[in-house]
């Protein structure tokens, strides 16, 4: 299988591209069959968006040397050939972003990990949140709230007490970030085909900006959220180091 090799800028993602190309046979990323991506998470995600933009989406085998490395395998030179052979496919399903900010503007854009909305001043967000069309929280008063993917569950989802969802459990975490009112919200699980919208009240007063992984828009006014099911994405993982043991185990870390 022809393979390109893709590297993060930093100084240790370098010189272990280095020591690959000198070692292996490598061809353009327009040639490749499968790309090998070389840093930390933020690099994955930078090269599986990148990957988006694509005809043809190939497969990533990751290998750290950045910080955590969730979406990446151990940095090990040593039978790299054999391990791209025996290597697990994982499927990762992106979201899509719609955003329309206070001036008008319209965007769209991926997101693999999550979406998230976030208040830019002191005074905490208002927001309405609306699933399938039906208004379910009409007011949240909060810092933000996020919609993680399952892939994306054990990142800021996590961080902000969301639930651990299983790879392929076809959900989406609804979590709240620092919930003022109603106080004892939690963040609700919704079936991947829910579409939500979430819109900015007092957007003027209290403005709000909305992140798709890396991406950022300020001043945002309204957001709606649902699965692509038009693109696939498919990462590599070892047996023995696989992205669905690594989530599920999560759980279990004190």
């Amino acid at each position: 299988m022809r393979r390109a090799l893709v590297a993060s800028p930093t100084p240790a993602a370098q010189t272990a591209a280095e020591e690959l190309r000198a070692s292996h046979e490598w061809v353009a990323e327009d040639e490749a069959e499968m790309i090998v991506a070389l840093g930390g998470d933020g690099f994955m995600l930078q090269t599986l968006h990148g990957m988006l933009q694509r005809r043809q989406i190939l497969p990533v085998f990751g290998m750290n040397l950045g910080t955590v490395g969730f979406l990446m395998n151990d940095w090990r030179p040593e039978g790299l050939a054999d391990r791209l052979i025996h290597a697990r496919s994982f499927n990762v399903t992106p979201l899509t972003m719609r955003v329309e900010t206070v001036d008008g503007d319209v965007k769209e854009i991926p997101a693999i990990n999550e979406v998230s909305l976030l208040r830019e001043t002191r005074q905490t967000a208002k927001l309405e949140v609306t699933v399938n069309n039906r208004v379910v929280m009409p007011e949240l008063v909060c810092d933000g709230i996020l919609v993680a993917t399952p892939a994306g569950s054990t990142a800021y989802n996590l961080s902000a007490n969301g639930p651990i969802l299983p790879l392929g459990s076809s959900l989406l975490a609804l979590t709240p970030i620092s919930p003022f009112r109603p106080r004892r919200w939690r963040g609700a699980i919704l079936p991947e085909k829910a579409c939500i919208s979430i819109r900015v009240l007092e957007a003027d007063k209290r403005p709000v900006s909305a992140v798709a992984d890396q991406h950022e828009f300020r001043e945002v006014r309204y957001v709606s959220v649902e699965i692509d099911r038009l693109r696939t994405l498919k990462l590599l993982f070892d047996p023995e180091h696989a992205l669905d043991d690594r989530i599920t185990m999560e759980q279990f870390i004190a």
